[in-house]
């Protein structure tokens, strides 16, 4: 049986980039390549367009009047000196190799893993409020980051932004490895108005906020309780339900209690 090679699309700057994914129909956007390169290589993926980001241009970091903008492209090792909880996340992700590789576009755009959970980042991001600049059918749109998961398909992510937090913390549990993979991590930040946002990763296929836990914040033990009404929790080859069921809660706490500890 053969297969016909893709089309490959090179752009040079973000302009030709929107250019070249136009509605996103038939085209495979190639970021760091951590997750798409293995799906080629097992058969799971077969396009017969690929965009391949990698000189367009989408790899700027600024930290300009409290704002913080990543372009899609940004090496996930870039964050390492980022705001927190984000800066945690980050330096957690896999091993050197995959941080120097794998981009904050594809983490953020990452589908759900098979036997693992993926996404790291997508907590600290639901955390911090972040907004997502994308392109596709209807031309380009900021979207708050929890939007922009729900319905990402055939949008190609351009930017993310947010504003840097007065105070964070981060909580996970891993499972030793030659690389790290987070089974379960929560996120917690508060803006400069004082209001608070909590979100978990390795709870669902996709990072999750947790409204119910930020309602009573102010009691770390309950708002662990009150945490899991805000998941549908899952085995994986990482952890059980069962486990992350008990786990839960006592990230929630633990990454409460260093808001009164440190800040950003």
């Amino acid at each position: 049986m053969t297969t016909q090679a893709p089309e490959v699309l090179r752009p040079t700057s973000p302009r030709e980039a929107v250019e070249a994914f136009g509605d996103g129909a038939g085209v495979t956007v190639v970021a760091g390549g951590t997750i798409v390169l293995p799906e080629l290589t097992y058969g799971r993926l077969r396009p017969s367009r690929a965009l391949l980001l990698t000189k367009s241009g989408l790899d700027t970091l600024t930290r300009e009047g409290g704002t913080v903008r990543l372009g899609a492209m940004l090496p996930v090792a870039a964050l390492a000196e980022a705001p927190e909880p984000l800066a945690s996340a980050a330096r957690n992700v896999a091993d050197g190799e995959i941080r120097a590789q794998g981009t904050v576009g594809g983490n953020l755009c990452a589908p759900p893993g098979v036997g693992a959970p993926r996404g790291d980042l997508q907590g600290p991001l639901l955390a911090l409020g972040a907004e997502v600049r994308s392109a596709g059918a209807g031309g380009e749109r900021t979207e708050p980051v929890e939007s922009f998961l729900a319905s990402h398909e055939r949008r190609l992510a351009l930017e993310v932004s947010f504003e840097e937090p007065s105070a964070s913390g981060y909580a996970r549990v891993d499972r030793p490895h030659a690389h790290t993979y987070t089974a379960l991590a929560v996120s917690v930040a508060r803006s400069g108005d004082g209001s608070l946002r909590i979100a978990a990763t390795g709870a669902g296929p996709r990072g999750v906020r947790l409204p119910s836990a930020e309602a009573k914040a102010d009691d770390p033990e309950a708002a662990g309780r009150a945490a899991l009404a805000d998941v549908t929790l899952q085995d994986d080859a990482l952890a059980s339900a069962w486990y992350r069921e008990r786990t839960l809660p006592v990230l929630v706490r633990r990454a409460l209690m260093q808001l009164g500890e440190k800040t950003t």
